[in-house]
């Protein structure tokens, strides 16, 4: 296949836009004989007509529709190219943060925090499996990746993990359960259905072999790979739930559940995933640096 000429897309995505060739041509200031001629140059690169006409008008073929998704985001590439460069930047900047969909929301915002309410940053959110989220930290399509899975590493590995912060897991209850403090974790836990993060989580994991190393039987009473989850099933009385305190600071801090003592041996770790890169976004370093202080 020939070499695509971006000015050839260019005219395309006129023509695509307005759906005649004589209103592209006139917005263009051409022929509309040269503008067609550009077209069938495009289609012939391409191996694809682009266009069928019904009526008067154009409309796009299905590989025209796959043709003009991939125009825009080539020109949407080549404007954030040539700002990055130039460093001149836009008017609002954009950071792009992929997220663990498991992954605490209260941690989530506590990263984005000191951007949030800046006139000049356009934060996205985007969550997902870490498998996806790192397939598109790769593509670049998006910044950085909020974890408490660090992925696995090599000599060829692109992917850097900033260590943002560890802390202890608690037993969470709903304050129907008050009579439970002060009594040792381990007959709580043996005595009292829990709710917990789903098998396949590294805080389960953790807990799992915990439990066994201490011959502690215990009684699930619900399991979800949502933190957000867990803890309305708290909230809801469902049992008591094994998370990190991060997750319910403000049920916490408002009495709707209370603490009922810390797993001092269980640990979450949450992580930045970036990736080696010449010209990295630089409010990614602005919000771990925020993060780490």
């Amino acid at each position: 296949m020939k070499a695509l000429n971006l000015h050839h897309l260019r005219l395309f995505r006129a023509v695509a836009r307005d759906g005649t060739l004589t209103g592209a041509a006139r917005a263009l200031n051409l022929s509309q004989s040269a503008l067609s001629s550009q077209i069938r140059t495009l289609e012939a690169a391409l191996g694809h007509d682009l266009f069928e006409r019904r009526g008067r008008g154009l409309v796009l073929t299905e590989a025209g529709r796959i043709a003009l998704d991939h125009a825009e985001a080539i020109f949407r590439a080549a404007e954030d190219l040539t700002a990055t460069l130039r460093n001149t930047g836009r008017a609002r900047r954009a950071l792009r943060v992929g997220a663990l969909a498991t992954l605490s929301r209260n941690f989530q915002i506590g990263f984005i925090e000191p951007l949030i309410g800046r006139s000049d940053v356009e934060v996205v959110l985007r969550s997902g499996a870490q498998p996806e989220l790192l397939r598109a930290l790769e593509a670049l399509s998006i910044d950085v990746v909020l974890t408490n899975l660090v992925p696995a590493r090599d000599a060829s590995s692109p992917y850097l993990a900033h260590a943002l912060a560890a802390q202890t897991v608690s037993v969470i209850a709903p304050p129907g359960a008050s009579a439970l403090l002060g009594r040792p974790l381990p007959e709580i836990l043996s005595s009292q259905p829990l709710i917990l993060p789903t098998p396949e989580s590294a805080l389960r994991a953790s807990f799992d072999a915990m439990v066994e190393q201490r011959g502690i039987a215990t009684r699930i009473a619900a399991e979800a790979d949502d933190m957000a989850m867990i803890r309305l099933l708290a909230r809801a009385n469902a049992g008591l739930a094994v998370i990190p305190p991060i997750v319910v600071r403000d049920e916490l801090a408002s009495g709707r559940l209370i603490e009922l003592g810390r797993l001092e041996d269980l640990r979450e770790e949450f992580f930045a995933i970036t990736l080696h890169r010449r010209f990295p976004n630089p409010l990614v370093g602005e919000l771990i640096n925020a993060f780490k202080s």
